[in-house]
């Protein structure tokens, strides 16, 4: 494993109690940096934080990204607890139904826009300007590779991903005059719980347009959202990390 320096910082994982979001947390961790697990299952994010006790300094906001208000307190509870916010990951999310567009449930595609996509702009609406006045920052959004080449069968998780993609080019650009970079990845599926939210037809679909011929494994992504939160990634921003495992084309 590569040494990634993040030795003083502090991070936010939001959806950090378990798959990718875990994943995520730990490589922080061992990279130095304090995190902040954000979760809205309070059971599961104080049982990981217990896991993760012995890698580094964990703590825990109970929240929910699709709640303005939660966010804010979440954000006020991270730097009583660690002082600032140097990096965060908008890693939340869920998959919806697997239905076609014109049988699906309205109030389950205002779910998955407003958890994958209101989301984020709701914790980075609240965290930029923490980052703007400390004029450093890192943020990485993770979107996903149905954003780029749209998943049939599940118009709203990839219309909300394509979404998370063009909001980091959006906001990295605002942002390029600050120490602050922001880009995200659009990763293929990992076996997660997320899995559990899908059909096997769909899962095996998801695997067929893979050239490697595998799902992602959830510590390859960790490894890449490690180095775009580290100050090595000082000129990059806006950008979009394939981990498709050769799916994209762009």
């Amino acid at each position: 494993m590569n040494q990634i320096d993040l030795k003083n910082k502090s991070a936010v994982v939001t959806g950090g109690a378990q798959g990718i979001g875990l994943a995520i947390a730990e490589r922080l961790l061992v990279s130095g940096a304090s995190v902040c697990l954000w979760d809205r299952d309070e059971k599961l994010v104080n049982k990981t934080a217990e896991s993760l006790a012995s890698k580094g300094r964990v703590v825990t906001a109970v929240m929910d990204v699709t709640d303005l208000e939660s966010v804010k307190n979440a954000a006020r509870q991270t730097k009583e607890a660690l002082g600032r916010i140097d990096i965060l990951v908008c890693n939340a999310g869920i998959a919806g139904p697997i239905a076609k567009l014109c049988e699906y449930p309205p109030e389950e595609w205002q779910q998955v826009i407003d958890i994958d996509l209101t989301g984020v702009f709701n914790c980075l609406h609240v965290v930029t300007p923490i980052m703007i006045e400390q004029n450093y920052g890192r943020i990485v959004n993770v979107a996903s590779v149905a954003g780029k080449d749209g998943n049939p069968n599940a118009a709203p998780y990839s219309a909300a991903k394509a979404g998370v993609i063009a909001l980091t080019k959006s906001l990295g650009k605002e942002l390029a005059e600050f120490d602050i970079a922001v880009n995200c990845i659009t990763p293929a599926a990992a076996k997660t719980r997320i899995f559990d939210q899908i059909s096997e037809e769909h899962i095996q679909y998801m695997l067929s347009k893979i050239p490697r011929n595998r799902f992602l494994k959830v510590e390859e992504a960790a490894s890449m959202v490690a180095w775009l939160s580290s100050a090595e990634n000082s000129f990059t921003t806006g950008g979009v990390f394939d981990l498709s495992g050769g799916r994209s084309t762009y």
